[in-house]
C-alpha cells in the first residue's frame, strides 16, 4: 500500500458519506464558531468604555462556560448517528482483511479531516461575525463606541484546545467500539432487530412521581428566596421524569394503539406502530432530548425577552424617582441641612426639582409563622432552613402623618392599628404580631409609597402605617436588641425628579455627591439616569445570552431530529421495500410514513409545552429577583415565544419528513 492510500480512503469515505457527514460537518462548524464568538466578545477591550461591563463580561463568560459543555456533550451524541451508520462499512473492511489497527488509523485521519475542515470553517465564520454580534450588543444598549476588526487570539487559542480535546474523546470512544466488536458484529450491527420492549410500569411511576415533584416545587414555592435554591432541584426532577415517562409511556402508549384492531390493522398504521414499537429503546431517549432542548429555548428566550422588554419597568420600580436619597440621620437638623446642599447643588446647575416625597422609615426581617412574626430561633437544620426561605418577610414601617402627606390622604388610626400593603405575598390575617406587640390591620391599600430598595429585595415584604414615630423607634428597640450588629436603622427616604436632560442629571448626582461626601454625609445616594447603563448591561446581555442559546439549542433540536429521522429511514427501508413488493403503493407508503412521524413527533413539543406551563409560576419567582413582577408580560413573551417556535418545529417537520421518504424509496 502507499502511504496515501489510508489518507485518500478517509477522503473518499467522507464523499461516499457526505449525507451523514454534512450534517456532522455543519454541526462541529457551527458550535466552533458560536463557543469562539461568545468567548471573543467577553474578551473584548471595547467593552471595558461600556457602563456596566463587569456584568455583561461575566454573563458572556458564563454563557461561553455553558456552550463548551453543551458542545462536548452534543456532539458526542450526534457523532453516535454517524458511527451507526459506519459500523457495517468498518465490518465490511475488516473481513476483506483490514486489520483494526489500519481501521483506527482510517478512523483517525476522518476525525482529523472533520477536525481541520470544521475548526477552520468555525474560526472563519467566527470572525466574521463577531464584529456584526457586537455592533448589535452596542445597538441594544444604545452605545456609540468605536471597535477596530482584531480578533482575539485569545479565544482562537481556547477554541482550538477545547475542540481539540473533543476530537480525540470522540475518535478514542469510535475506537473504542471498533475494538471490541467482532467483524461479523460489525457487519450486522445496522440490522440488528430490537426485541419487543416490556412496558416497565416501575419506571412509568417512577416518571411520574419525579416529573409530578418537580412541578409540586413549581407551584407551591411562593418566596424567590427558596425559589432560587429550589430551581434547579425541580429541573433536574422534571429532565429525569421526562426522560422515564418517554421510555416508558411512548411503549405504553404504542401498545396501546396495537391493542385497538381497527386502528391498527390498516396499512397506514400497521407499518408505523410496529416499526416504532421495536425501535423505542432508542427512540425514546432522542425524543426526550428533543423535549429537553425545546423546553430550554422556550425559557430562556421567553424570559429573557421579557426582562428586556419590561426593563423600562423594573427601572421605574427600582428607582420611584430620579434621585433617590437615604439618610441615617432622621433629626429636624440633618433633614433641614440635606435640603439645603441639594438646593445649592440645583441652582449651581440650573435645574429644578419635582414630584417629591420624603417619609421616615424602619425595616428589618423576620419569619411569618401564621398570625406571628418571629426571628427563627437557633434551629440551623436543613428542613428548617427550606422553612425559613419560604416564610422570610420583610416588615416595613413609615408613620401614619408621612403616609397621608405623601399619599394626600386623611386615614386615621388608633393605638394598635395599622394600614397594611404587601408586595409579593398576600397576608391573610387580620392581626400580626411582632416581638411583643400586636396589631390590628383596619384597612388593607392597594398601593404604597416607592421604595427602591424594597423592591430590590427578593423576599416578600408587608409596609404597615403606624401610628406614629414612638411606635417605630420602640420596634427599634426590639429589633436591635435581637439582632445586635445585624440590626437596621431608622432611616429618611426622599426622593425627587428633576428637570434637564441625562446628562445634566447625572452631573447634578455628581456634584451632590460630592459635597454630601465632603461632609460626611452617613447615607446612599443613587440616580435613575446614572443606574440606567447598568441595567441595560445587565437585562441586554441576559437576553443576548438567551437568545444566543436558544440559538445553539434549537439548532440542536434540528440536528437531532434530522439525525434521527436519517436513522431510522435506513432501518425502515428494507421493511417498506418488502411491504411494496406484497402490494403496498407508493401512496400507502407516504400515508404511513405520514402517520408514524406524526405518531411521536409532535409529542416531545406538546411536552415542553406542558412543562413550560408548569414551570410558569417558579419562573415569574425567579424573575422577581431581578425586579420583573409584570406577570402580564411575561405570559406574553411566553406564549409568543411558544407559537413561534411551533412554526419551526412545523417546518422542520415538513422537511424532515421528506428527507425520511426519500431514504425509504431508494
Amino acid at each position: 500500500m502507499t502511504k496515501l492510500f489510508y489518507s485518500r480512503l478517509a477522503a473518499t469515505n467522507i464523499q461516499k458519506n457526505r449525507r451523514t457527514y454534512l450534517p456532522f460537518l455543519l454541526t462541529c462548524t457551527f458550535t466552533v464558531s458560536m463557543y469562539y464568538m461568545i468567548t471573543s466578545l467577553s474578551q473584548n477591550p471595547g467593552l471595558d468604555k461600556m457602563l456596566g461591563s463587569d456584568v455583561l463580561r461575566y454573563t458572556l463568560s458564563l454563557g461561553g462556560w455553558v456552550t463548551a459543555i453543551f458542545s462536548a456533550i452534543f456532539l458526542f451524541y450526534t457523532n453516535s448517528f454517524l458511527i451507526k451508520r459506519r459500523k457495517k462499512e468498518f465490518g465490511l473492511f475488516n473481513i476483506l482483511g483490514m486489520e483494526k489497527k489500519h481501521l483506527a488509523k482510517v478512523i483517525a485521519l476522518e476525525t482529523l479531516y472533520v477536525a481541520v475542515i470544521s475548526l477552520a470553517l468555525g474560526l472563519g465564520l467566527g470572525v466574521l461575525l463577531e464584529k456584526l454580534l457586537f455592533l448589535v450588543l452596542l445597538k441594544m444598549f444604545e452605545t456609540a463606541i468605536p471597535l477596530g476588526f482584531s480578533p482575539s487570539l485569545s479565544a482562537v487559542f481556547m477554541t482550538l484546545a477545547l475542540f481539540g480535546a473533543i476530537f480525540l474523546l470522540i475518535f478514542l470512544n469510535t475506537l473504542r467500539q471498533i475494538r471490541v466488536s467482532s467483524p461479523i458484529e460489525l457487519l450486522h450491527s445496522g440490522n440488528v432487530g430490537e426485541r419487543e420492549p416490556k412496558t416497565r410500569w416501575i419506571m412509568a411511576v417512577l416518571g411520574a412521581i419525579s416529573l409530578g415533584a418537580g412541578y409540586y416545587i413549581s407551584v407551591t414555592t411562593k418566596n424567590p428566596v427558596a425559589a432560587m435554591g429550589l430551581f434547579f432541584v425541580a429541573v433536574l426532577l422534571v429532565i429525569i421524569g421526562t426522560y422515564l415517562l418517554f421510555t416508558a409511556g411512548s411503549i405504553a402508549l404504542l401498545k396501546s394503539m396495537r391493542k385497538n384492531k381497527r386502528f391498527y390493522y390498516t396499512s397506514k398504521h400497521f407499518t408505523s406502530v410496529s416499526g416504532m414499537l421495536y425501535r423505542m429503546k432508542q427512540n425514546a431517549v432522542g425524543l426526550a432530548n428533543i423535549c429537553i432542548l425545546s423546553t430550554a429555548v422556550l425559557v430562556m428566550v421567553s424570559s429573557t425577552l421579557s426582562m428586556w422588554m419590561g426593563m423600562q419597568g423594573i427601572l421605574d420600580t427600582r428607582y420611584p424617582r430620579e434621585l433617590l436619597i437615604s439618610s441615617r440621620d432622621y433629626s429636624q437638623q440633618a433633614v433641614s441641612d440635606l435640603h439645603r446642599d441639594a438646593q445649592q447643588v440645583l441652582d449651581s446647575h440650573g435645574l429644578q426639582s419635582n414630584n417629591a416625597f420624603e417619609y421616615t422609615y424602619l425595616t428589618f426581617s423576620l419569619l411569618e409563622q401564621g398570625d406571628t412574626f418571629t426571628t427563627g430561633g437557633a434551629d440551623t437544620s436543613s428542613a428548617k432552613m427550606l422553612s425559613s426561605m419560604n416564610s422570610l418577610r420583610n416588615l416595613f414601617f413609615v408613620t401614619l402623618e408621612d403616609y397621608n402627606r405623601v399619599t394626600g390622604q386623611h386615614q386615621s388610626l388608633e393605638d394598635g392599628e395599622v394600614l397594611l400593603y404587601s408586595n409579593r405575598e398576600s397576608y391573610p390575617h387580620d392581626t400580626l404580631r411582632v416581638f411583643d406587640t400586636t396589631f390590628t390591620v383596619k384597612q388593607r391599600v392597594d398601593d404604597f409609597p416607592g421604595n427602591g430598595f424594597m423592591a430590590a429585595n427578593i423576599a416578600s415584604s408587608h409596609f404597615l402605617v403606624v401610628k406614629d414615630l414612638s411606635v417605630i423607634q420602640q420596634l427599634d428597640s426590639w429589633q436591635k436588641a435581637s439582632y445586635g450588629e445585624n440590626a437596621s436603622d431608622i432611616k429618611l427616604y426622599w426622593g425627587f425628579d428633576l428637570t434637564g436632560s441625562p446628562q445634566q442629571k447625572i452631573a447634578f448626582y455628581e456634584d451632590l455627591q460630592t459635597t454630601l461626601h465632603e461632609r460626611e454625609f452617613e447615607g446612599a445616594l443613587e440616580c435613575r439616569s446614572e443606574a440606567k447603563q447598568s441595567f441595560v448591561s445587565l437585562y441586554g446581555g441576559l437576553f443576548f445570552i438567551g437568545v444566543f442559546l436558544g440559538l445553539l439549542f434549537t439548532v440542536a433540536a434540528i440536528l437531532i431530529i434530522y439525525y434521527k429521522q436519517v436513522s431510522e429511514g435506513y432501518d425502515d427501508r428494507e421493511r417498506f421495500v418488502i411491504m411494496q413488493q406484497v402490494g403496498m403503493s407508493h401512496s400507502e407508503v407516504r400515508r404511513s410514513i405520514h402517520a408514524q412521524i406524526m405518531t411521536v413527533f409532535f409529542l416531545p413539543l406538546i411536552t415542553a409545552g406542558i412543562h413550560i406551563a408548569f414551570a410558569f409560576p417558579v419562573i415569574t419567582r425567579l424573575l422577581a429577583v431581578f425586579s420583573l413582577t409584570d406577570v402580564g408580560l411575561f405570559a406574553l413573551c411566553t406564549v409568543g415565544t411558544f407559537l413561534a417556535f411551533g412554526l419551526l418545529y412545523a417546518l422542520i417537520y415538513g422537511l424532515t419528513a421528506k428527507v425520511y421518504y426519500r431514504i425509504v424509496r431508494t
